[in-house]
């Protein structure tokens, strides 16, 4: 009731164009396009990797919005489109069975300081809310926060390949208190795929630990 009271009060605004309503019209929703598959030298050969759309234009000022704005009354229209490119995914990328698709999300970890100012991992938040809308179309899905940083991690911004690479070498742990379920094809989340050290060094963390990867899936791909 509250909310209701401040929103005819105070009503929203879309996070990319300013449009009042929704966190985010359904213009500016419709960014999202197909999972296409993004090739990034770490993940060649290792699993595959798909991205929504460019890191550019109206999906980079969303991303921004709700990552480092506080917008995260954005996390159910991210959510959305994750769980749609999920439940579409070619064929290969994610286990297929006689019965619905199944899926265990484990979302790319965040540094403990970033989660602080951001109110919590905000791609588990995007995991979850993508899982909420994959359980009300009946297919089974698990979110299992199963990867962390140590310390010592830097941000990412502005470094190579090869500094991305050495930042997370030996600092992408595998968590135990997150194990994903057993026999549940595995689907890595994550915001952005810039050079592909992050969503490799995912895959192999997983992969020590005797899971296997089908897929990675992020909402933009930059670069």
């Amino acid at each position: 009731m509250l909310k209701k009271l401040l929103d005819l009060l105070i009503p929203g605004r879309c996070a990319a164009c300013g449009a009042r309503g929704e966190p985010c019209c359904a213009r500016c929703e419709g960014v999202w396009g197909a999972a296409r598959e993004v090739v990034r030298a770490p993940t060649a050969g290792l699993v595959r990797v798909f991205a929504l759309a460019r890191y550019r234009g109206v999906g980079r000022k969303l991303l921004i919005a709700y990552k480092e704005r506080g917008r995260r009354d954005l996390a159910p229209s991210l959510g959305r489109a994750l769980a749609a490119a999920l439940a579409e995914l070619p064929l290969g990328a994610v286990a297929a069975s006689a019965r619905a698709p199944a899926f265990c999300l484990v979302p790319a970890p965040s540094r403990a300081s970033a989660a602080r100012v951001r109110g919590g991992p905000h791609v588990e938040r995007l995991a979850k809310a993508a899982a909420r809308v994959l359980a009300a179309r009946g297919i089974e899905v698990a979110v299992a926060p199963a990867l962390e940083l140590a310390g010592g991690v830097r941000d990412a911004v502005g470094l190579s390949r090869e500094q991305r690479m050495a930042n997370l070498a030996g600092r992408l742990r595998f968590r135990e208190a997150g194990r994903p379920p057993p026999e549940m094809p595995i689907v890595v989340l994550d915001d952005v795929v810039t050079t592909g050290a992050t969503a490799a060094a995912c895959t192999r963390a997983l992969e020590a630990a005797g899971f296997t990867v089908s897929a990675v899936l992020t909402l933009l791909a930059a670069g």
